[in-house]
Order: C-alpha cells, then structure tokens, then sequence
C-alpha cells in the first residue's frame, strides 16, 4: 500500500505504482521525472512504497519555462518556438532528466491541467519516455475540462503506463 496517498488513488493507479516499482527494483532499474502539470505527483507516488522506493532516482518539478532551461538544460528557443506543451518540449524534458540524473529511465509530462489561455486546450498533457540509450517515446493526451485533480490522475495512469512499457 502507498503510505501517504493511499486514500486518494484509484486502486489501478496504486496496483500501476506497486507493479512499475517491484519490476524496476527486480531489474535493477533507476527511475527519474521531470513534471510540469503534475508539479511531482507522480515523484511522490514513486516514493510512497516502503521497500522499493529506492528504484526512484530523482525528481524534477519544472512548472515554469525558466525551471525546464535551467533545471532539465532544454534550450530556450526551443520552448518559446514550440510553446512548453508541446511534443518537442516533453522529448527534450525527458532527455534532459535522463542526462541530469543517475536514472534509467526518466518520464516528462507537460500540460495543462486546469483552465488554458485563450488559444490553449484544457486538458492537454504530452509525455515522453525514455530509456538510457533508447530514443524517446511520446504521447499525446486529449483529457478535457475534467478538472486539474482528475487530470493529474488521468496523468499518473498514463505516466505508469509508458513507464511501464520502457521497463
């Protein structure tokens, strides 16, 4: 059992967050993430079960453009030409965790988890997953106005999912 979100999660979210866990442990694999619109949700929930959590590398918590330059090494350019949430910008969060941590595999997501700007979707999430080594994969999520808790679920699902797969 998840020791401190235990109540909150689904349980197929929380058997996800045993079973991605056990496998890393069991081949000896490091995880990291880099989390825009889940602001290390999914960090917390890697480091929720006693007796695997050590599978988890690191975190980072990139909310703004600046943190996605200076923490992941993203350019800058490459974030105003391709906006934040976006396919390219998700790849590049991913790379960059997998290069500024120690992990095997790093999971990025960036979205937009509540009401958007004028011209932006609600609901929108791309992810990237990658494997030391491996080119990364992405994904692109159509949530909806579903709100930013059940969006962030809907992340948590489909982060677990990917990572899962690279396992």
């Amino acid at each position: 059992m998840t020791e401190t979100l235990s109540a909150t999660l689904p349980d197929d979210v929380e058997a996800m967050v045993h079973r991605v866990l056990q496998t890393a442990c069991d081949r000896e694999l490091r995880l990291a993430t880099a989390e825009s619109c889940t602001g290390g949700l999914l960090a917390s929930v890697l480091t929720d079960v006693e007796g695997v959590s050590h599978a988890f590398d690191r975190g980072f918590v990139v909310y703004t453009d600046r943190a996605k330059v200076e923490l992941l090494g993203i350019p800058a350019t490459l974030v105003d030409q391709e906006g934040a949430v976006s396919r390219a910008v998700a790849i590049a969060m991913a790379e960059g965790g997998i290069a500024n941590s120690n992990a095997d595999i790093c999971l990025a997501v960036t979205g937009f988890s509540g009401p958007a700007g004028p011209d932006d979707e609600t609901g929108l999430v791309h992810f990237a997953c990658m494997r030391r080594g491996a080119t990364p994969q992405h994904r692109e999520e159509h949530f909806g106005d579903i709100g930013r808790g059940a969006t962030r679920i809907a992340c948590l699902r489909t982060a677990l999912e990917m990572i899962e797969a690279r396992l």
